[in-house]
């Protein structure tokens, strides 16, 4: 009986702690006149899995108040209504919560609905976006092509430090 116990508070010792994802906030700015017309600046809320997958979960303008949550899917029309050249293979649906729809209708004006195709995500590296919109003829059309440069990530305070309803001014969980 000892040795049971022994060995149950080795494995209590020895198990990894619980793996949460990393939530980042990487901000850029637009590097062609087209971007800075239709978005200006934008920081995107990423999440890092525990393999290093990125994952984006919101959009934030950087110039003015607004945000869009996406999420990762799409009807795989998105990805033949790119252009031949287009390298960006993530699909994310602009939801229209929020400041989405106005989002979507600034990319796709007209569209019904509105996705994002986004390329690798890394800081430190430009960032390249199309937009699709499905039209009320119920055809995918490429909208637009946005181009950024990386600027730099927001730094979070420590987890336990400052107000625990928000994260930085403007920011909620």
């Amino acid at each position: 009986m000892p040795a049971l116990a022994f060995i149950t508070a080795v494995s209590a010792v020895a198990a990894p702690a619980p793996v949460q994802a990393d939530t980042r906030f990487l901000a850029y700015d637009a590097s062609d006149r087209v971007t800075q017309a239709l978005t200006r600046g934008l920081t995107l809320e990423v999440e890092r899995g525990l393999f290093g997958a990125i994952r984006v979960n919101r959009l934030i303008s950087t110039s003015a108040r607004g945000e869009a949550r996406i999420e990762r899917g799409g009807p795989s029309q998105v990805l033949a209504a790119l252009p031949s050249e287009a390298g960006e293979r993530a699909i994310y649906a602009i939801q229209a919560q929020g400041d989405g729809r106005g989002l979507a209708r600034a990319l796709c004006p007209s569209a019904e609905e509105a996705w994002l195709v986004l390329g690798r995500v890394r800081a430190g590296r430009p960032l390249t976006m199309q937009a699709v919109g499905r039209w009320p003829d119920g055809q995918m059309r490429h909208c637009v092509q946005l181009s950024y440069t990386y600027r730099g990530e927001w730094a979070l305070p420590p987890a336990g430090t400052g107000p625990s309803d928000t994260t930085l001014p403007g920011f909620t969980r």
